[in-house]
C-alpha cells in the first residue's frame, strides 16, 4: 500500500495524506507526444541574449513509465541538437525524504532543469530545491504532466513562480503566482497548412 507521510513539525516538504487528498486524485503523466517534445524544445532554444543561452540541462523525472519515456526523449532530442545533459535524476512518488534527488538535480549549476512528473511528487521535490538548493524554478521547463491548476498550491506560495512547459498539443504553459496560464500552440492546427 502506498501511504503518504505526515509532514513533522520543523516544516518538511513532505506533503501529508490530509493535504494531499484536498487536492482531490492528481492525475498521472499521460505518455509525451512530439507536439509536445518539440514545443519544450522551442522553449528551451527560444532566442535569447548570449549570455543568457541554455547549453546544460539537467533532467528529472518520476518513476512512472511515462515519465520515464519522456525524460529519455528529451535527453536524446536535446543531445542530437548539441546540447549537454549533465545528470538525469529520478525519484518515488513518495519518499522519506527530498534531499538527495534535490541535491543531484542542482549539482553542476545546469543552464535548466528539464523535469517529467507528477504534480504530488514534483510539488515536494520543488519544495525542498527551493529551502535547500540554489534551484530557480524560473529556469525550468516541464513536460504536460505539470500543467496543473493545482500544483502551485500544492507546492506552497511562490516555490513555482516562473515554471514554465509545454502542453499535449504543443502549446505552452507558465505558473506566475498561484495561476496557471496556458497558451494555445501557434501556427497551424492539425489538418492545416
Amino acid at each position: 500500500m502506498n501511504t503518504l507521510p505526515e509532514p513533522d513539525a520543523q516544516g518538511s516538504p513532505l506533503i501529508g495524506r490530509a493535504e494531499a487528498a484536498g487536492f482531490g486524485g492528481l492525475p498521472a503523466p499521460a505518455p509525451h507526444t512530439t507536439a509536445e517534445l518539440d514545443s519544450l524544445i522551442a522553449l528551451l532554444t527560444s532566442p535569447r541574449p548570449r549570455t543568457d543561452r541554455i547549453e546544460t540541462v539537467a533532467v528529472g523525472h518520476g518513476r512512472c513509465a511515462a515519465s520515464r519515456a519522456a525524460a529519455r526523449a528529451f535527453a536524446a532530442a536535446w543531445t542530437a541538437r548539441g546540447g549537454t545533459v549533465l545528470t538525469v535524476v529520478d525519484w518515488p512518488e513518495t519518499a522519506a525524504s527530498w534531499l538527495r534527488p534535490a541535491l543531484r538535480l542542482t549539482e553542476g549549476a545546469p543552464d535548466a532543469w528539464v523535469i517529467a512528473a507528477a504534480p504530488l511528487g514534483f510539488a515536494q521535490l520543488a519544495r525542498r530545491m527551493r529551502r535547500s538548493t540554489a534551484w530557480d524554478p524560473a529556469r525550468t521547463y516541464a513536460f504536460a504532466g505539470l500543467d496543473d491548476s493545482r500544483l502551485p498550491a500544492l507546492a506552497g506560495p511562490d516555490t513555482l513562480h516562473g515554471l514554465r512547459g509545454a502542453t499535449a498539443d504543443g502549446g505552452t504553459w507558465e505558473m506566475r503566482g498561484g495561476w496557471v496560464t496556458t497558451y494555445r500552440p501557434t501556427g497551424p492546427g492539425p489538418g492545416e497548412e
